[in-house]
């Protein structure tokens, strides 16, 4: 990385316009004793990033802009408040983090109507959907028409918002979102950009970071430190309360003499 950042600076290069994307915290009581577990996928070394542990998400598409759809919760425009954004950005953002989560984990943020959520999602016509996403043969819109189902944006909580270092040739503008678990799914490992899924508390993942046995991009590791400071999933959503999503953050590389690289996440 510090090579690629020298050869990016030493060639006066402009950077990436970054893709605007959105991301999921998955959370869940603890399996066993006090606190939560966040679902983590490994990417495969093929996709952006492979190789290292993320939360579900990805890259907003045009068709999460499609606006005839039900929807429960904060509308568009409270959501361009909250993200800093316009209500149509505001939209495809929030849409795309549902998605994505659907796409990635088998979870689905939504239900028959604004106070209630879907069941099991883990049938044959359920992944036929999924497939149908994914090829983008139908879009998220119209997926939840068919079914007659509410896009329930009031399960989201948005913690923060990361911009890729423009020494990467390929740059992500993403929302982090929190979401609970709901109740009666499961997450299933159906991602193809996935070699493998994981639930862990957060203290967990770090240490396996930290033992290098997991790899974290720096945004990841932030956020688990961050949430990890949360005794419980509704202490994650009280805090996300208090939080600013609409300033971005950017990791700053460092390289010392000795050639240690460190990435330095400025304050806030």
């Amino acid at each position: 990385m510090a090579e690629q950042a020298s050869r990016f600076y030493a060639a006066g290069r402009s950077p990436a316009a970054p893709r605007v994307a959105a991301t999921v915290l998955l959370l869940r009581p603890a399996a066993s004793g006090p606190g939560f577990e966040v679902y983590l996928i490994r990417r495969v070394a093929a996709v952006a990033f492979g190789g290292v542990y993320a939360f579900p998400g990805g890259g907003v598409d045009p068709s999460d802009a499609g606006t005839d759809l039900d929807w429960a919760g904060p509308d568009p425009a409270a959501w361009a408040a909250r993200l800093g954004c316009s209500p149509e950005q505001a939209q495809t953002v929030v849409c795309a983090a549902v998605r994505e989560v659907f796409e990635e984990s088998g979870v689905l943020l939504a239900g028959p109507d604004g106070d209630t959520v879907v069941g099991a999602v883990d049938g044959p016509d359920w992944e036929a959907d999924r497939q149908a996403l994914l090829a983008r043969t139908s879009s998220f819109a119209e997926l939840l028409r068919r079914r007659r189902l509410t896009l329930r944006s009031d399960l989201l909580a948005a913690w923060s918002r990361w911009i890729t270092p423009e020494f990467e040739p390929r740059r992500f503008d993403t929302y982090f979102f929190a979401a609970l678990l709901p109740t009666g799914q499961l997450t299933r490992d159906v991602s193809g950009e996935a070699d493998q899924t994981v639930w862990a508390t957060p203290q967990t993942a770090e240490l396996r970071a930290a033992a290098g046995q997991w790899k974290l991009l720096p945004p990841t590791r932030v956020t688990l430190a961050e949430i990890g400071a949360c005794a419980d999933p509704a202490a994650v959503f009280a805090a996300a309360a208090g939080r600013d999503p609409s300033s971005a953050i950017t990791p700053e590389l460092w390289v010392d003499p000795n050639g240690t690289v460190t990435f330095a996440v400025p304050s806030r």
